[in-house]
């Protein structure tokens, strides 16, 4: 193990102990025992402008809390995913970016993703150690989030300071060998009005995937300040380097069959193959001011910088039997030396919003206006590519690198810029009834190297009504309509790395929310359309016809007794694509997007100390490739977990463990269409253990 791995941890940890020994004569924290793992939340910021409960709110929201993520030893996105059966992998590439598809739309890595309301770029991991919640907004979010796929938004909410003492430790072993320590250090100074929250984290990865390892590093802070009863400054910034061998997926044997592999094959495996090194940082700031108490003004911001060298031994295709993609019958495929160094993304995202609440006559209004700035400069170099030799799945070959090539200096080959106006007004028609109403103006403008500017604007109009004949029930009706940047053309394409135009799409949703008995329900039939992004038959990346998904979702989680909490989530999806004029399109289903997901979930305390919990996991088939000529079977997953709290010295002590998969099943989790297709298997069966210590 790298021996600075965990120093930042190591440091921060010496450093607690000692604020701990100083503050022995303080009142001791009180413990903290989750008791209702699948409890929801009762907001979330994605869901609008507004801090209206979940339950009155028009749209589809799904929140993984802090409490959740530490009970279910949640550390990635990916982990999170599972539990949401809306959410599917999209080329989530082990050692690579974490990359989502929503209602069966790819998530856009460069706007799809937020943090604490305003975009970053998701293409490596987002670290969680400074994360106070997940929330998933499925389905248009044109006018909150302005550019953003139809699928919908994932925002990352940050930790804040504390207002009493905290102090945590954690140290888990995982997969095959992996080491993660983190710390999360909170509370306020002497001058109470300023607060801080610290978090550390060092991390020795040992995939379930032999030989992609790697390490990864994490610090972050976040600091409050008030300045006065009305006035209210955060800001935080964060830093993550990670290094780890990407692990590639598979391609078709002979172009028609699936291959039949151990999960844990990397193909990435030659000497020359470094790791994908990732650095990215943020930098965010907030300031609010309480105007009157019925009117606020809030002024936010946040500057991302992302940075990658990529190197992989690619396998694609099997240049024996001219397949192109395509592994051979006898499971050779061609190695290429890819490298692309330094590239760079350095988004910058800002709003100011005024809020405020006020009465004509009978009816209530709760408004929302401001505006919002995008904008991002993307620099990469130009890339080596190049066929190296010949491998195969069952007998690894070492093939030389292309040491002859080397790549170009990176430059700034795109820049995006996107200025927004919005307002929305919810008016309370009645007790029962209230109006949702909106829109977004939205300007764009891109500059591509070697490409002439393009400009644009849209409108993005939100309307929905809600409406509530209980204080635990509410009906919604919901249009909308939503803007996305056009995609980037392929590798290999003839327009290859242009981006197309921008495109809007539409929706319409009907749904439903209740809270029984302790538990939360969430129905909704949706239908979403936009326009049909491909590769035709003269190798162009084009935008032509239309994809329709129409779909419904349900959840239930909650406390069916004292002692048994459950949790269950279904999506049921139906994909048409048409209009292209080309038959391998036309009529199909969307590729990688099961007809039926669903995750069924519990807990059950059988002491206050002592819990145990499992879930159940489906996928249906679904179709590798555009013509639906293959698809992959579908998989049962069962994963098992438990928890204990005991105190040591005085000090509450959690131990959770964690089995998954744990009929040891093979399956495929994820098949791409990007690159050509590709099949990426699921995680054998795994264990993870932990032991977390607050004092």
């Amino acid at each position: 193990m790298n021996k600075t791995t965990f120093s930042a941890a190591a440091l921060a940890i010496a450093q607690a102990f000692p604020a701990f020994a100083q503050q022995a004569d303080e009142p001791a924290m009180t413990e903290v025992v989750v008791t209702a793992v699948r409890g929801t939340a009762e907001t979330a910021s994605v869901a609008g402008f507004s801090e209206r409960p979940l339950l009155l709110t028009p749209t589809s929201v799904s929140v993984i809390t802090r409490e959740q993520m530490q009970a279910l030893n949640i550390r990635s996105t990916t982990d999170a995913a599972r539990y949401d059966a809306s959410i599917s992998d999209a080329y989530n590439a082990v050692g690579y970016a974490e990359q989502f598809s929503i209602r069966g739309f790819k998530l856009d890595n460069a706007n799809s993703y937020r943090k604490d309301g305003l975009a970053i770029s998701a293409d490596t991991q987002i670290p969680l150690e400074n994360k106070e919640s997940i929330e998933v907004l499925k389905g248009l979010a044109g006018i909150t989030a302005g550019v953003a796929a139809p699928g919908g938004v994932v925002n990352y909410v940050t930790k804040r300071p504390t207002s009493t003492t905290l102090r945590s430790v954690l140290f888990e072993v995982s997969e095959r060998g992996t080491l993660l320590g983190t710390v999360d250090l909170g509370g306020r100074f002497d001058d109470r009005r300023f607060g801080y929250r610290i978090n550390v984290a060092g991390e020795r990865l040992r995939s379930w995937v032999d030989g992609a390892d790697g390490r990864r590093s994490f610090v972050s802070g976040a600091f409050d300040w008030q300045i006065s009863p009305q006035a209210l400054l955060q800001v935080d910034a964060d830093y993550q380097k990670k290094s780890q061998v990407s692990a590639p997926g598979f391609q078709l044997i002979n172009g028609v069959s699936l291959p039949v592999v151990d999960a844990d094959t990397l193909l990435n495996d030659q000497p020359w193959s470094y790791p994908v090194a990732t650095e990215s940082m943020n930098f965010g700031a907030r300031f609010l001011y309480q105007l009157a108490p019925d009117w606020k003004f809030e002024v936010k911001a946040n500057r991302h910088v992302f940075k990658r060298d990529d190197y992989t031994a690619f396998p694609y295709g099997c240049g024996a039997e001219l397949l192109w993609p395509g592994f051979c019958g006898n499971g050779d495929y061609d190695v290429y030396d890819y490298r692309s160094l330094d590239e760079q993304k350095k988004p910058l995202t800002a709003q100011a919003m005024l809020q405020g609440r006020f009465a004509t006559g009978t009816v209530t209004h709760d408004l929302s206006t401001g505006f919002a700035f995008y904008g991002n400069k993307e620099s990469w170099g130009d890339d080596v590519y190049e066929w190296a030799g010949t491998s195969n799945i069952y007998r690894p070959v070492v093939v030389p690198p292309r040491s002859d090539l080397e790549t170009g200096p990176a430059s700034v080959r795109r820049k995006d810029n996107e200025r927004a106006l919005f307002v929305q007004d919810i008016v309370g028609i009645t007790s029962e009834l209230t109006l949702h109403a909106g829109a977004r103006y939205v300007k764009l403008k891109r500059d591509e190297l070697g490409v002439a500017p393009s400009s644009a604007n849209f409108w993005l109009p939100n309307v929905a009504l809600v409406y509530s004949p209980r204080s635990n029930v509410a009906l919604y009706a919901t249009y909308a309509r939503g803007l996305q940047h056009g995609g980037i053309a392929p590798l290999g394409t003839i327009n290859e790395d242009r981006a197309l135009a921008p495109s809007k799409s539409k929706q319409v949703e009907i749904g439903a929310k209740a809270e029984l008995n302790g538990i939360s329900y969430t129905a909704a039939l949706f239908q979403i359309e936009k326009g049909l992004e491909y590769t035709d038959a003269a190798n162009t990346f084009v935008r032509n016809g239309q994809a329709e998904h129409r779909g419904f979702e349900f959840s239930a989680q909650g406390k069916a007794t004292r002692e048994l909490t459950i949790g269950a989530s279904l999506a049921a999806l139906s994909t048409q694509q048409g209009g292209t004029g080309q038959s391998f399109y036309d009529g199909k289903r969307v590729t990688n997007v099961p007809a039926i997901r669903s995750t069924v979930f519990a807990e059950y305390a059988l002491s206050p100390a002592f819990k145990v919990n499992g879930d159940w996991q489906f996928a249906g088939k679904k179709a590798f490739d555009e013509e639906n000529t293959v698809f992959v079977p579908k998989y049962h997953l069962v994963n098992f977990g438990t928890s204990y709290v005991t105190r040591v010295n005085g000090m509450p002590l959690v131990v959770r463990a964690q089995v998954r998969n744990a009929l040891d099943k093979f399956y495929w989790r994820d098949v791409t269409p990007d690159l050509g297709g590709y099949l990426m298997p699921g995680l054998g069966r795994t264990f993870r253990v932990s032991a977390q210590l607050n004092f």
